[in-house]
């Protein structure tokens, strides 16, 4: 790891984006060389959910690992949060001149990747979506409509007003869905309890709000799609990733049996063995 090469790259692009001076959308560490792969993480997660993704990949790839703003140490952004993520991502692919880029992401990064393929004339070479889905508001919420996920509501407004302890006890209990590797769990509430937490209420009403269900049929690339069977089983998940993605021609859908939502924790040599075998 020692020997291969870092660099910490913190992206302003205030002209581009139109964003204040102390505005960050992300922050990315830069590891390996060969065709890039861009790895976005999940909702609150930083780079080091793909420390061992990375070590393996960055032998042979180019990657840029990515920690988006109000998370791990990154400091937070006015919202809306998600779309100037989007708008950040694409500067940066464009000011650095990446040549058809992978994408490899997790559950929010999933999102963000298939709404970046689904732009016209975008650069990406081919996406690796890991248990991610077009609308988790759908998913969510019965009778969906995304022009009813707003900021100011009741939900909201608790989560902002609720104490550490609390929010603390509620991270934990989310944290033991997501994975069934134990020790990964309080990493993943340790996520939880160190974001912004600004971002943690908006960003995720942004992630709500997307609905990318009629724009799939945009995307032109190859899409592979890792889903976990955790907790419903193989055929509720089956159900819902096919009903999800209907208007997406041509993905290939694989299971990873015995798997929550952070596969690459739960099944660390399959996902690693699908992913090499996606990228070859």
């Amino acid at each position: 790891m020692n020997t291969l090469k870092k660099v910490i790259i913190n992206l302003l692009f205030v002209a581009t984006l139109g964003l204040q001076a102390q505005s960050k959308p992300f922050e990315v560490v830069v590891q390996g060389k060969g065709e890039p792969i861009l790895l976005f993480p999940g909702f609150t997660c930083t780079a080091d959910v793909w420390n061992e993704t990375v070590s393996e990949l960055s032998k042979n790839y180019e990657c840029h690992v990515f920690t988006f703003a109000g998370f791990g140490e990154v400091p937070p952004i006015e919202k809306p949060w998600l779309p100037k993520i989007k708008e950040g991502i694409e500067a940066y692919v464009d000011n650095l001149n990446l040549e058809n880029p992978i994408i490899i992401g997790h559950s929010l990064g999933g999102a963000l990747a298939l709404w970046m393929a689904s732009e016209d004339n975008n650069p990406y070479q081919k996406l690796i979506i890991v248990d991610a889905l077009p609308s988790t508001g759908a998913l969510m919420m019965p009778n969906f409509k995304s022009e009813d996920m707003v900021y100011d509501n009741p939900y909201n407004k608790q989560l902002l007003e609720m104490d550490a302890e609390r929010f603390e006890a509620m991270a934990s209990q989310m944290a033991s869905g997501m994975t069934l590797n134990k020790e990964k769990q309080t990493q993943i509430k340790d996520w939880m309890v160190q974001a912004d937490r600004e971002t943690y209420v908006y960003g995720y009403t942004d992630l709500l709000k997307l609905d990318l269900r009629e724009d799939l049929s945009k995307i032109k690339v190859p899409v592979t799609i890792l889903a976990a069977t955790h907790p419903y089983g193989k055929e509720m998940a089956q159900k819902t990733y096919e009903e999800q993605y209907k208007n997406l021609s041509g993905y290939d859908l694989r299971f990873a049996e015995g798997a929550a939502h952070f596969i690459m924790y739960d099944q660390p040599e399959w996902f690693m063995a699908h992913i090499k075998e996606k990228l070859n």
